[in-house]
């Protein structure tokens, strides 16, 4: 049992809540149960060491019969060790250190997805983790991060994912007018999601919502840029129907994304 959370190797895993550690080994931080159950079952194979306290291992059977058919040893720790590990208070008895796995972008759009969210200059960490996983629910095929978007390993990322980082694709892609291009390529059309825009009533009525799509998010604060909005075949916002000043980010991330899934879904019900 590890029980010393000063010595190197807890001290190795602790530096993986640091970008400049995770981009240097590659690897990333998985905190609590339900982040290890959808690693274990999505992407054993990239987990690379596996850390619980024995009350904490106990407490999830599943998790250990996981474990045991991916051939993957636990190392008990401490809680001492475990707090000194995770970047949250409460990591609940269980972290793991895992490989990251983002998909490039040529995969991606070589894929013919047909519904891809885009996130530009998105740079809060729960918002990025929430769009993610709401793409996961909609069905959409992959998320591509652009720009400076906050790196989508970082732990407030992975939680507010809830899992969903092991469910779809996710590609660092850096240049938002060549993935722009790819999509265009492999015959999706550019919807801007931005104040700016024309009512997204008016495009679900043209069935513009159907066909295949590439949903463009922009910064919480300051929107797309008028560069970025250039470059979308069409703008769009959300109706406000009270009295509030504007939708977070996430929120309205996940309302677009399910306009077009249902719009598929209806006419696609095969």
């Amino acid at each position: 049992m590890l029980e010393n959370p000063r010595s190197p190797r807890v001290r190795a895993v602790a530096k993986l809540t640091k970008r400049s550690a995770r981009t240097e080994t590659g690897l990333f931080l998985l905190e609590g149960p339900q982040a290890v159950r959808e690693a274990l079952t999505y992407r054993p194979e990239a987990i690379v060491e596996l850390f619980a306290t024995p009350n904490g291992w106990e407490k999830h059977p599943d998790i250990r019969a996981k474990a045991g058919e991916a051939d993957i040893d636990v190392e008990y720790v401490t809680e001492y060790v475990l707090n000194a590990m995770a970047d949250t208070v409460t990591p609940q008895g269980l972290v793991a250190v895992v490989h990251q796995t983002p998909t490039s972008v040529r995969d991606i759009f070589a894929a013919s997805p047909r519904l891809v969210a885009i996130c530009e200059e998105v740079r809060d960490p729960g918002n990025l983790g929430t769009i993610i996983r709401a793409a996961d629910a909609a069905g959409a095929d992959a998320v591509v991060l652009t720009g400076r978007t906050v790196d989508p390993y970082n732990p407030k990322v992975v939680r507010a994912t809830t899992g969903s980082l092991f469910h779809l694709p996710v590609s660092v892609a850096g240049d938002l007018a060549d993935v722009v291009k790819r999509a265009h390529d492999a015959g999706l059309r550019i919807l801007a999601a931005d104040v700016k825009g024309d009512d997204l009533l008016e495009a679900r009525a043209q069935g513009l919502l159907a066909e295949p799509t590439g949903w463009l998010f922009g910064n919480e604060a300051r929107g797309l840029e008028d560069d970025a909005l250039a470059l979308a075949d069409r703008v769009l916002k959300l109706p406000i129907f009270g009295r509030a000043e504007s939708l977070n980010l996430a929120t309205a991330a996940s309302v677009c994304l399910y306009e077009s899934a249902f719009a598929q879904r209806a006419s696609s019900p095969g």
